[in-house]
């Protein structure tokens, strides 16, 4: 099996705990005070956290940095993760909705992968379809206040798409940990 032979210095811009990302005063996702109130408002705020850090991961590189496949063989790289994200959000939206379902952003499966190109432009466009996908989801569900109601042609709960939503963006948290460390070394939770 062949090794990475450049691998980067491992680095934290983090000062008071070398194992996290940012400084606890720098990093948008602390909050001040008690956590929220009630299991809407809970899980809400556990998807915004893993949405502003997968937001974080990618802050500071370039358009090839985003694009590149930094841990092979996997084809994954921090833009696809983006692309991916927002196909995502439409498919939840098409879960809760009894019409027709909004057509593919990206096309066939694999495509918001394969298509990452590193090129500005859709590093950009990536971005604004992350950012109208999860603001279109969001306001979907905003119309879904009881957790337990079955919702769509298959009776998904609002609660079963709300943990799934969370559990989708936490697991890929966790493969932008892995991408970021082998792009340029930064690491940190």
């Amino acid at each position: 099996m062949a090794r990475m032979s450049e691998r980067p210095e491992r680095w934290s811009q983090a000062t008071v705990h070398p194992d996290m990302w940012t400084d606890p005063d720098d990093d948008p996702r602390e909050n001040e005070g008690p956590g929220p109130e009630g299991e809407s408002a809970t899980l809400l705020d556990f998807l915004t956290g893993y949405r502003m850090t997968l937001r974080m991961k990618c802050e500071g590189l370039d358009a090839e940095q985003l694009a590149r496949r930094s841990v092979p063989p996997s084809t994954m790289s921090l833009l696809g993760l983006v692309r991916h994200l927002a196909e995502v959000e439409r498919d939840w939206r098409n879960w809760i909705t009894d019409g027709d379902p909004l057509p593919k952003l990206y096309g066939e499966k694999g495509a918001d992968f394969d298509g990452a190109a590193a090129e500005q432009a859709v590093v950009d466009a990536a971005f604004r379809d992350l950012e109208r996908e999860q603001a279109a989801t969001d306001a979907a569900l905003a119309g879904h206040p009881d957790l337990g109601a079955r919702v769509g042609k298959d009776g998904t709960s609002v609660r079963e798409l709300m943990v799934h939503r969370i559990e989708e963006y936490a697991r890929h948290c966790g493969h932008a940990d892995l991408l970021r460390e082998c792009i340029d070394g930064r690491v940190g939770q």
